[in-house]
């Protein structure tokens, strides 16, 4: 039996990470298919067997991002904690794939299945926070944008800079905010404290994450009178 080639052993799992790596890097414009197949060692025909086209490869790259965007309908937990984890990994998407925002930009969501499913997924938890089905898209979309705001609002230096430029990005902000005239911007000058050392990402997400839950959460409580606030 004869070896298996380059060709036989390429999966569409494999040529969607590729080209996620080449977006995330570079950008989705330099993401074609003449140039994923010289980087999988294949030739462009081979890369055709999962993805006709650019178009096809690029829903392919959000259903791939988005596969573990989805509510656990198996557990016992409220809506609060099924939603606030599908908001997590959404936002931690985004942190891994700076293309994604891109990406949805981009695409025809409706032709994204794992899209549609998340979508489906946070209107019936919303639906059980007592949310109307539009009143529920609503909210989906202003979770959808909260996520792509936080990764693009991330403090700090910016990704594309090298590392080692960070600690001139920090000191030159600091300087530059300390030479505002304080009676005019008090609290931009405090504000240069800040800049004294490189953020806590970690912090930093939480508590966006917090943020539009708890909005999300205050707004279903409104809806009912009388009840009390929501457990997450």
């Amino acid at each position: 039996m004869p070896p298996k080639t380059s060709s036989d052993r390429l999966t569409r799992t494999a040529v969607a990470e590729r080209a996620l790596r080449i977006g995330d890097d570079e950008g989705l414009d330099a993401i074609t298919i003449r140039r994923l197949a010289q980087e999988l060692g294949v030739t462009p025909m081979a890369l055709y067997w999962h993805f006709k086209n650019k178009d096809e490869l690029l829903l392919g790259l959000t259903d791939h991002v988005l596969a573990e965007v989805r509510a656990d309908r198996s557990a016992a937990d409220p809506w609060p904690v099924q939603l606030r984890a599908m908001l997590t990994a959404l936002v931690r998407a985004m942190r891994a794939h700076p293309c994604l925002p891109e990406l949805l930009h981009t695409v025809d969501k409706t032709g994204v299945e794992s899209f549609t499913r998340a979508t489906d997924d946070t209107l019936g938890l919303l639906e059980q926070a007592g949310f109307t089905l539009e009143e529920g898209y609503w909210v989906a979309s202003y979770l959808l944008h909260a996520a792509i705001g936080l990764a693009s609002a991330q403090p700090g230096c910016p990704t594309a800079l090298p590392r080692e430029h960070a600690d001139e990005w920090l000191r030159q902000h600091r300087v530059h905010l300390q030479s505002l005239p304080a009676g005019r911007y008090p609290h931009m000058v405090r504000l240069a404290e800040s800049y004294l050392t490189h953020p806590d990402l970690e912090r930093y997400f939480d508590f966006g994450i917090d943020l539009v839950m708890g909005a999300v959460e205050r707004m279903a409580v409104l809806k009912t009178p009388g009840a009390g606030p929501v457990a997450s």
